[in-house]
């Protein structure tokens, strides 16, 4: 069994998402997703689209975790997506965060152009490797004290690596990205 996250695919700006793979084997993946990211961190809707055989125990697991997620809240972001505002929504949105990241990747290149950038193609956020011998918790200490908020990449590692930072565009002006 694959669990399929396709967390960025509505946010990519180099081409069309790339096909999930549940639609490849959906006897064999279990394909997740949230609404969080592109609607609100608030709104904790997701979903799971699971093989037939599945269904059953992944409703019972559901109902023993949380008993039930709020109707009206399940009730009209259906109907927000059935009316087809879900993707008008994301086709607004795209260009917009497309701008965001470009903002942030041009005043990372004019003013830190020793940091590396990843993973630019989707989302909102860019990570950037450090030079090595910076100190990652050192960058984001004197970041936060300049009143910006920049994350290392340590807390989100199951093992060491490489020092990184990560920065969020999502819910940033491209004049506050370019002034931060």
């Amino acid at each position: 069994m694959i669990v399929e996250d396709d967390y960025d695919a509505e946010f990519r700006y180099d081409r069309e998402p790339i096909g999930a793979m549940q639609g490849l084997a959906a006897d064999r993946v279990v394909y997740a997703g949230t609404a969080s990211k592109t609607l609100a961190p608030g709104f904790a809707a997701g979903w799971l689209v699971v093989p037939d055989r599945l269904l059953a125990e992944v409703k019972a697991a559901k109902l023993l975790d949380d008993r039930g997620s709020p109707v009206l809240d399940q009730l009209a972001f259906a109907d927000f997506v059935s009316r087809g505002e879900f993707d008008r929504h994301l086709r607004r949105m795209r260009p917009r965060y497309r701008r965001r990241r470009d903002a942030l990747l041009d005043a990372l290149s004019r003013r830190l152009p020793q940091l590396e950038p990843a993973g630019i193609s989707a989302g909102m956020h860019v990570t950037a490797w450090l030079p090595a011998g910076v100190s990652e918790a050192a960058v984001v200490s004197a970041a936060a004290a300049r009143g910006l908020g920049v994350y290392g990449v340590g807390p989100y590692r199951m093992s060491p690596g490489r020092p990184g930072l990560v920065f969020g565009y999502g819910n940033l002006s491209e004049s506050a990205i370019r002034q931060a």
